[in-house]
């Protein structure tokens, strides 16, 4: 490698997103020099403002006093990332209209700045990948005659708890050479002591592995709370009986809608993966995605849904958050609106969509609720109408 001398320790590409943002401020809090690229003007100058473009507990804080330190800056000027000893990538792997992921999408996205890299840089690839990925992306390098050291090191945060996870969980990092994954590992190092190689293959695996693991777990659930329901019983009631101090059953989740922006895409990425022959996956993604439209089968067998309007408290994919990337919620939302008078929508945190209306509205004017994303604030709604409460949030049981 060269000694080429750079302006910052690491820049974050993409950096004002939900991974990409967390990470460059909790490296910025531990001393380090931290830039952020991204092409979205407008979130670069709220970070620059110290303000967050999405919810965060505990970043903002952190994010003011990086900039007042002089450790943080952001910016949509490509040529930062030439300044940058680490060049940390999170760009992801899409899935499209047909549930097909684009493995080419990280390498495109990369090759149009070739030209910004330089050679001695580490580049680490952030964002979970097809796997493959990693490889391709060290011989787009090697192919432009550059000589710098690439890794594949996945976040492994959830959204709203990157400030403490960062720092608290262990760090899988993966190169094809023991210099790519000490230098790896010396940049997260900063933020955890607990450092885990694997191999760039491998750790392309852990990542889908993690995420297809919990979507199959919520999977289970929701097909136990199909069960249950189905013949008048209470999941939630069975659930909580039986994990009651036996330690085997205490991961057993409770059902509710399994979205966002990682667990169904990262389960079709493993199914084309597989060829297709990911039955197991594919049975996850049967059960998840079609809770809403038996919640509204049901609700037509308890009520004349036709003629009655329906109310969704909370349109983000998670409780406590204002992110509506897949969010059934509006999945729920599409099929109340053919099948009902009318759909009236609120939540509190969500900030995108000029449709919803205030919560008490909503209240008054529905004569059914939905608890569509299990915002703690809704825990103390008081109302004589129907809920259908599939998270048990109001504690009155999920029967519908």
């Amino acid at each position: 490698m060269t000694s080429t001398r750079f302006d910052h320790d690491v820049v974050v590409v993409g950096g004002c997103g939900h991974v990409g943002l967390p990470l460059a401020i909790a490296l910025a809090s531990r001393g380090l020099s931290v830039a952020i690229q991204d092409i979205d003007a407008r979130a670069v100058e709220l970070v620059l403002g110290g303000d967050l473009p999405f919810m965060e507990n505990g970043a903002q804080e952190v994010l003011r006093k990086a900039l007042a330190d002089g450790r943080l800056t952001a910016t949509t000027d490509r040529d930062v990332i030439g300044r940058s000893e680490a060049v940390v990538v999170v760009i992801g792997t899409p899935v499209d209209e047909h549930l097909n992921p684009d493995p080419h999408a990280v390498t495109k996205a990369l090759r149009t700045s070739l030209d910004s890299f330089r050679d001695g840089q580490l580049v680490v690839l952030r964002s979970t990948v097809y796997p493959g990925v990693t490889r391709n992306i060290e011989r787009l390098f090697a192919d432009a005659g550059l000589d710098l050291d690439v890794a594949f090191c996945p976040e492994r945060i959830a959204e709203g708890r990157a400030m403490e996870e960062l720092f608290s969980l262990p760090q899988i990092v993966s190169g094809r050479t023991q210099d790519a994954r000490d230098r790896a590992a010396k940049l997260f190092g900063v933020l955890t002591d607990s450092i885990v190689e694997l191999e760039p293959e491998e750790a392309e695996l852990a990542k889908l592995f993690t995420n297809n693991w919990r979507y199959i777990k919520f999977a289970a659930a929701n097909q136990f709370y199909v069960m249950a329901n189905d013949h008048g019983l209470d999941y939630d009631k069975i659930r909580r009986a039986l994990a009651h101090d036996y330690p085997r059953a205490a991961d057993m989740p409770g059902a509710g809608f399994a979205a966002g922006p990682c667990l169904f895409k990262d389960t079709m990425q493993l199914a084309a993966f597989t060829d297709n022959s990911y039955v197991l996956g594919h049975s996850a993604m049967l059960v998840n995605e079609g809770l809403p439209l038996y919640l509204v089968t049901r609700m037509e067998k308890a009520h004349d849904l036709a003629d009655l309007r329906v109310g969704i408290l909370g349109m983000a994919f998670k409780g406590e958050s204002d992110d509506i990337r897949s969010s059934l919620s509006y999945k729920l939302k599409r099929i109340l609106e053919f099948r009902s008078r009318e759909v009236l929508c609120t939540d509190p945190y969500v900030t995108v969509d000029d449709g919803l209306l205030p919560l008490e509205e909503v209240l008054e004017r529905a004569d059914i609720l939905v608890i569509g994303a299990p915002h703690q604030v809704y825990a103390d709604v008081l109302t004589d109408k129907p809920v259908v409460d599939v998270w048990n949030l109001l504690d009155n049981g999920t029967t519908v």
